[in-house]
């Protein structure tokens, strides 16, 4: 019967390209080769230290809570709960209290853009939240 042999050269373009020669005969070297089958596979990905390098990355923002004295405290952990992404229960109301007993709490420390639509939300349900740069303090 016929041996199926694959060859794999590694990506010098980016491209890998498959071989595969069939050979069919009594296998002590007799035989005939048909001409090879040349697939091209899709292009590699780029490695992350390329794609980190290739593109600048934007320095994270804390999005802060501020206290009140106008929502209740239940109602301030449904919001954050409701706008933060993954937000579970027991951290909304870590940062609930944090953010009562200390005026202001660290919510999520996120990309600019991000920081600030989650801000919006919160201001847009009645909370008061600020963002800053998450580089320098703690």
């Amino acid at each position: 019967m016929g041996e199926k042999q694959l060859h794999c050269r590694g990506a010098r373009t980016n491209r890998g390209i498959l071989m595969a020669i069939l050979t069919t005969g009594s296998g002590k070297g007799a035989g005939i080769l048909e001409k090879p089958v040349i697939e091209r596979t899709t292009p590699c990905r780029e490695s992350e230290f390329d794609l980190k390098k290739s593109r600048k990355i934007a320095p994270p923002y804390r999005v802060i809570l501020h206290n009140d004295n106008f929502n209740k405290r239940e109602y301030v952990v449904q919001v954050l709960m409701k706008v933060i992404p993954g937000m579970t229960l027991d951290n909304a109301v870590n940062i609930m209290q944090e953010a009562h007993y200390n005026g202001m709490a660290v919510v999520i420390i996120c990309a600019q853009a991000d920081a600030e639509e989650h801000c919006m939300q919160l201001r847009g349900n009645g909370l008061l939240s600020s963002i800053e740069p998450a580089s320098g303090g703690c």
